[in-house]
């Protein structure tokens, strides 16, 4: 018997999120009731329970969770080729990326695009979180790290390994202590909560890692490079501040680095098959 109650499967995503039929009412401006039917008219159809109703809240079994992760996978698909088609219609591609990456790395080098793809209009997207792309309307973004992530199809653009950056203070520390005692008395500036790359690095010299209070997050990272600069901390960073350390502005601070961190076309399904994002990645890989 085939499934008709498509209309109540974002009911159980609300749910889900909410862990109750109460807080879910209130978000959906429904009555408790009015959920609590919905629910079970899907779980009657279904066959099977989604929720396992608790003393304070509810939460869903094994196979409600099996179910959700594929509604919020053909959701986001649904989603996604909306925007594509909308793009389509008005012959644009949408890049999201970095300040730090467009100008330091794409803007010399965008005007050869324009003139050999004139058909083609392109709306550069400056970004901060570049996991989260929901919502954003961009067809592709250009991520920076080690390329493990599956949240939708990755391409490489070009290696671009990351090394332990500070200022010369920062330097001075390391050779009258040693490495492992000065970063000891460093504060480490991350790019998001939850980023490995200290983590990854610390592997890589072959120093103790331990989850520390005084780190500081700071997420754009032009700003996180002038916060080095500043003596605020120490930052992993790449070969784009090349300008930076050659002026002595910034220092390595050590031989060290993290061979397979690079940039990489982050493309949803929907915008891979398109011509203009086809182009796009196409002169991308060729310029890199």
């Amino acid at each position: 018997m085939r499934f008709r109650s498509f209309d109540k499967l974002p009911v159980l995503d609300v749910v889900a999120r909410c862990g109750s039929f109460s807080a879910a009412a209130d978000e959906l401006n429904l009555t408790k009731g009015a959920i609590s039917y919905q629910v079970r008219q899907l779980e009657s159809e279904l066959g099977f329970a989604v929720f396992d109703r608790r003393p304070r809240g509810v939460a869903l079994t094994g196979k409600g969770r099996e179910l959700l992760e594929l509604t919020q996978s053909a959701f986001d698909s649904i989603e996604w080729k909306i925007a594509a088609l909308r793009h389509a219609e008005m012959r644009s591609l949408t890049v999201g990326l970095t300040t730090y990456f467009a100008s330091r790395w794409l803007s010399p080098r965008l005007m050869e695009f324009m003139r050999t793809h004139p058909g083609i209009r392109l709306r550069v997207q400056p970004m901060i979180n570049l996991l989260d792309l929901k919502g954003e309307g961009v067809d592709m973004a250009i991520r920076w790290g080690n390329g493990k992530w599956n949240d939708m199809a990755i391409e490489p653009l070009f290696a671009c390994p990351a090394f332990a950056t500070g200022n010369a203070a920062a330097l001075d520390a390391i050779r009258k202590r040693g490495l492992q005692k000065a970063f000891e008395g460093f504060t480490l500036l991350h790019d998001r909560d939850g980023s490995h790359a200290w983590r990854d690095w610390f592997e890589a010299t072959g120093l103790t890692y331990t989850e520390r209070a005084d780190t500081l997050v700071v997420p754009d990272p032009n700003v996180r490079v002038q916060a080095v600069i500043d003596g605020q901390g120490v930052a992993i960073n790449d070969a784009l501040v090349d300008a930076e350390i050659r002026t002595g502005t910034l220092h390595r601070l050590s031989a060290h680095e993290l061979a397979d961190y690079g940039y990489f076309l982050a493309v949803p399904p929907s915008a891979a098959s398109t011509p203009d994002a086809r182009a796009f990645s196409a002169w991308l890989k060729a310029a890199a």
